[in-house]
């Protein structure tokens, strides 16, 4: 491995929050030659030398705790190097057996934070919370707002937009799996807090109500959704799913992608089209409103399974092939802002 490659190599490591790896590439790399100077090791939420790295300047990321009124919950927050007041916020919620470390390799989102500019949150299922550390998103009590797991991940956002004076207005939340399921229920039940939500291969809000009914919807797709909230905000959607998924069937997408449809509340128009990214042939079905707008964006990636679609295989559950869904999540959040 060339000097040049380590470098590039050790920068994305330290984005994905791995800064142990990356002090072990540039060690391992600078150490052969007696006569330079060691790097000194970087320390959680260090930024690196640009003596070390000739590149930008990267960002942190570090660990932070919410404190509530129905308990306490860890989170790490991904501040790029140029962060400043009005940057959007992105919430990104790992699926079972994941870290926020883990999803953020897979998902490449800090790298991403570093290009275009916002902050990533990504609240820490316990595994006293879920032996599994997955989000409950099938028990009543972590499906409502003001209880369970909604509130604890509400009240990140709420730190966050107070410590970092993030824009209200641009405050985004997105999930793989479970922690899909779980970006449907906040929507739902925070509806005044998000622009927009991302579901990768998730489920759609009231999808079950016992372990049982979750295990019945992960295969064949949900029996029921619980009714809408009256005079709930309609929240803009994207979801990602392949048609190859054997965990979470894919007649989930198209039930969040229904009920959505119902709560817009206005008429929309349909449009399809098929296309080829990263070696996987894929389905977008847009829903837009009378201005153009979409509303809805459901893709459907030919020969996918249970992973997310386009991303780092150094993170678990990702997959390389296919379409960037980061990227194309993240324009689809940056086409809506939450009113008022």
């Amino acid at each position: 491995m060339t000097l040049q490659t380590t470098m590039a190599e050790a920068l994305r490591l330290t984005r994905t929050g791995d800064l142990t790896g990356a002090s072990a590439l540039l060690r391992n790399a600078l150490g052969t030659n007696p006569d330079r100077p060691r790097p000194p090791q970087p320390v959680a939420g260090a930024i690196l030398p640009a003596a070390i790295i000739d590149t930008p300047a990267i960002g942190r990321f570090d660990t932070r705790r919410h404190n509530g009124q129905v308990g306490a919950l860890d989170y790490m927050l991904y501040r790029p190097a140029a962060a400043a007041p009005g940057m959007p916020l992105v919430v990104m919620l790992h699926g079972c057996t994941q870290s926020p470390e883990d999803f953020a390799r897979g998902t490449g989102m800090n790298r991403l934070a570093d290009e275009l500019g916002f902050l990533v949150a990504y609240p820490r299922q316990t595994q006293t919370a879920n032996q599994q550390r997955c989000w409950n998103w099938f028990r009543p009590g972590d499906q409502a707002r003001d209880r369970g797991e909604p509130a604890l991940i509400a009240g990140i956002v709420n730190d966050v937009l107070a410590a970092e004076h993030a824009d209200p207005a641009r405050v985004y939340v997105a999930g793989l799996s479970a922690g899909g399921a779980a970006a449907a229920i906040m929507a739902d039940a925070y509806p005044e807090l998000f622009a927009a939500v991302g579901i990768h291969s998730g489920l759609a809000c009231g999808a079950a109500r016992t372990l049982p009914e979750a295990l019945t919807a992960m295969k064949r797709g949900a029996a029921q959704r619980s009714a809408a909230r009256a005079n709930a905000r309609f929240v803009p959607v994207i979801t990602f799913h392949g048609d190859r998924d054997g965990v979470v069937d894919e007649a989930n997408a198209q039930a969040i992608v229904t009920a959505a449809a119902t709560a817009t509340g206005v008429p929309v128009t349909i449009e399809i089209e098929d296309g080829t990214a990263g070696g996987r042939r894929y389905t977008r079905t847009l829903s837009r409103d009378a201005a153009g707008r979409i509303l809805i964006e459901q893709w459907t990636i030919a020969g996918a399974g249970h992973a997310w679609s386009g991303g780092d295989p150094a993170g678990s559950y990702a997959d390389a092939a296919g379409p960037d869904a980061s990227r194309a999540m993240l324009r689809f959040f940056t086409t809506h802002r939450a009113p008022g």
